[in-house]
């Protein structure tokens, strides 16, 4: 079964304005009320058509990169999940381990149905990790598609818990990008000259450390040893910069495009995605349909 745990906006908001658009239709008759609804029918289903069409395009057509030699940007991968060093992340049910939850808490009415009362989900990062290396993952703000579910009952309180544990295989489709890699255009005598400038910003501390007579200047002897100072600083700073490791993290994109974790082969999602995309493309026909057969017999 194939769940999508949090949805975008858009995509719950359209289900509810179509099915109150065909309400709409069907009760106007011949009315304004009709061709009111054909046209919302007609503008979600061209909406929800592109939407889906886009999401499974970028599924199917995004290569797999690897983590150690992904390109800085929109990326896909694919490896296993890992915790993050330090305490792990327990589940509010049973207490293990888990790299991801989100658990759905319901309580059962005298009626017999179950009523939500509170959704808990986490926003710890986790590791995805390939031959390659290891990445950073940060669910907040993904579309996650998860099918490990476990219910749990205790009294008229239902537990309702997706999970990503360790070991899952999981795919991610986001922004990926690396921190504390080195800056290839580092301008050392630029680097050196704003440092010398922050300096003689703060004279009483430039003439502390650099005036060697007391006599309240800095005279050229004792600028060029600043200078020689500042140069050294510098360099440090850069082989510091060099030596730090690098950080890669895959994160939400900026824009509408697509952030999407799951524990699911991503062609199945694309399918899913290509089949919403039909079923939105048959509202548009549909609906167009009706508006061809309005105009015909002179609705409007």
């Amino acid at each position: 079964m194939l769940v999508q745990l949090r949805h975008r906006p858009t995509d719950v908001i359209l289900p509810f304005v179509q099915f109150g658009a065909v309400v709409l239709a069907l009760s106007a008759g011949e009315g304004p009320g009709a061709v009111t609804g054909l046209g919302v029918l007609l503008a979600t289903g061209l909406i929800g058509w592109k939407r889906a069409l886009r999401h499974a395009r970028l599924i199917a057509d995004t290569p797999t990169s690897r983590i150690a030699s992904a390109a800085q940007g929109y990326t896909e991968l694919r490896g296993r999940g890992q915790p993050l060093d330090g305490t792990p992340l327990r589940s509010p049910i049973n207490g293990l381990p888990v790299l991801w939850y989100r658990v759905l808490i319901e309580q059962r009415q005298r009626d017999g149905k179950w009523k939500r009362e509170t959704v808990d989900e986490s926003d710890a990062s986790f590791l995805l990790e390939d031959a390659s290396g290891q990445c950073v993952v940060n669910p907040e703000g993904a579309d996650m598609m998860v099918k490990r579910c476990d219910v749990v009952r205790r009294g008229d309180m239902r537990y309702t818990q997706w999970s990503l544990i360790r070991h899952d295989r999981i795919y991610v489709l986001g922004d990926f990008a690396t921190l504390g890699s080195v800056n290839t255009d580092f301008d050392f005598s630029a680097q050196v000259r704003e440092l010398l400038a922050s300096w003689k910003a703060d004279h009483p501390g430039l003439l502390a450390r650099f005036d060697l007579d007391g006599n309240g200047e800095i005279d050229v002897r004792e600028w060029e040893l600043a200078r020689s100072q500042a140069r050294r600083e510098v360099r440090r700073l850069h082989e510091e910069v060099m030596a730090a490791p690098e950080v890669h993290v895959m994160r939400r994109p900026t824009g509408r495009r697509l952030y999407l974790i799951s524990d699911h082969d991503p062609a199945r999602i694309a399918r899913r995605y290509r089949a919403l995309a039909i079923f939105h493309a048959a509202v548009v026909i549909a609906a167009a349909a009706a508006t061809a057969w309005f105009a015909q017999i002179g609705v409007f």
